[in-house]
């Protein structure tokens, strides 16, 4: 488990600089909106997709396990979901950029994801790093890869492209144990099952160097990597 604590600097009666250690102020990554949505038909350039990548903030605690968050589905099963991609997660660090890359503001969810979050970026983030987040236990299983539905929602077709190219890609966790999740709660890191693999490693071995196969290797080498990831990336190496 990692501690984290804030050291504040107070005027002693001595006129000195006493370092005020304060326990009950927190710097662990934090949950900011809790982003649901079951699926519905979107027009979308002249096409109706049946997706829930449209998602809204919620102010409730909500149930989480390894089939998802309650009130939140999927209209593709076969590439969204299940328990390795139980929630999505986006790191709200990466809005302001997007804000100005795309001059336009964003609201909570507008990637798509479950957990709009702060302080887990996708360069420190590890493939198996399991964290406590309300009272449920999660666990990172891969980087997110972005489908057309990202360019639609956004009306940037070159949004696919730009993610991959910047890194920011978020990732998804898959459930250990179920508990329930709300806006406002912290991640506390538990402990790092695997090598060390980033996301941002994970992002550059998938699109940036697909010819790398000693780093191919020291992915697959991840217990914790999804399952569907650990199969493409095999058929990669063997092809």
């Amino acid at each position: 488990m990692i501690e984290h604590i804030t050291i504040s600097v107070m005027q002693s009666q001595s006129g000195g600089n006493d370092l005020m250690v304060n326990p009950a102020i927190s710097m662990l990554p934090k949950l900011c909106s809790l982003n649901t949505a079951l699926p519905v038909n979107v027009e979308w350039n002249n096409k109706s997709v049946y997706t829930g990548f449209i998602k809204r903030p919620s102010t409730q605690s909500l149930p989480i396990s390894s089939q998802g968050i309650e009130g939140d589905g999927q209209g593709d099963l076969k590439n969204h979901g299940g328990p390795d991609k139980a929630a999505c997660v986006y790191s709200q660090d990466h809005y302001a950029w997007w804000a100005k890359e795309m001059d336009r503001p964003f609201e909570a969810g507008a990637f798509g994801e479950n957990f709009t979050v702060t302080g887990l970026t996708e360069d420190v983030v590890c493939i198996g790093d399991v964290y406590r987040i309300g009272t449920a236990i999660v666990q990172v299983s891969q980087p997110r890869q972005p489908c057309f539905k990202l360019s639609a929602h956004l009306e940037r077709k070159e949004m696919i492209m730009r993610v991959r190219e910047t890194g920011y890609s978020g990732f998804y966790f898959r459930v250990l144990e179920n508990g329930v999740v709300q806006a406002g709660d912290e991640f506390e890191m538990i402990r790092r099952e695997g090598n060390g693999s980033t996301i941002a490693v994970c992002n550059r071995i998938l699109y940036d160097e697909r010819g790398d196969t000693k780093a191919l290797r020291q992915l697959l080498a991840e217990p914790a990597l999804a399952e569907s990831l650990r199969k493409h990336l095999i058929k990669r190496l063997e092809s």
